[in-house]
């Protein structure tokens, strides 16, 4: 007799001797816990998944602010950057725009930048303001100063839609309004 033939033995007197009840319930007790915890790491990985695709999209909104503050105001003073992303985000929590910060700022003829086909990249301290400055606004550290103002454009032009709405101030050579 061998070793197998002893264990074959030794399980066949375990099998008959231990309480069936017991061990279904041993086994189905691991096996929700096994399941439990397969679930538990699908959740995890489902919550590391949404929370990473919320960071995606919040850096896109912040580049898409940025970029808006670049090449509507990047010559302006400071308060004038501010002034563009401050009337970006007032559109963007209007129920007259888009959603989101990128739908307002490429909405159709929003801002006459997003026109072109071709721009430089924005590079140097202009860009490193611009992107301050949109940090500053995305994230509420900035005081507004517009009262709600959801529409401006450069001095230079005197658009139709201008005679409509309420002007709020002149920063720069830009006129903001309600």
């Amino acid at each position: 007799m061998g070793y197998a033939t002893d264990l074959r033995r030794s399980v066949r007197f375990f099998w008959y001797r231990v309480d069936k009840g017991a061990l279904v319930f041993a086994v189905l007790l691991v096996a929700i816990l096994v399941l439990f915890g397969f679930l538990l790491q699908a959740v995890f990985a489902h919550q590391d998944e949404t929370r990473e695709l919320a960071r995606q999209i919040e850096r896109r909104n912040l580049e898409c602010l940025a970029r808006n503050v670049y090449f509507e105001a990047r010559g302006e003073p400071v308060a004038g950057q501010f002034a563009v992303a401050e009337v970006t985000m007032n559109r963007k929590a209007s129920r007259l725009f888009p959603r989101t910060v990128c739908g307002v700022v490429y909405e159709k003829s929003a801002f006459s930048w997003t026109d072109y086909r071709i721009l430089p990249e924005p590079d140097g301290e202009e860009w490193d303001r611009a992107r301050k400055v949109a940090e500053a606004v995305y994230y509420g550290k900035y005081v507004p100063v517009l009262d709600g103002a959801l529409y401006f454009h450069a001095t230079y032009v005197n658009p139709d839609w201008a005679k409509e709405k309420r002007r709020v101030t002149r920063i720069g050579a830009h006129i903001f309004y309600r």
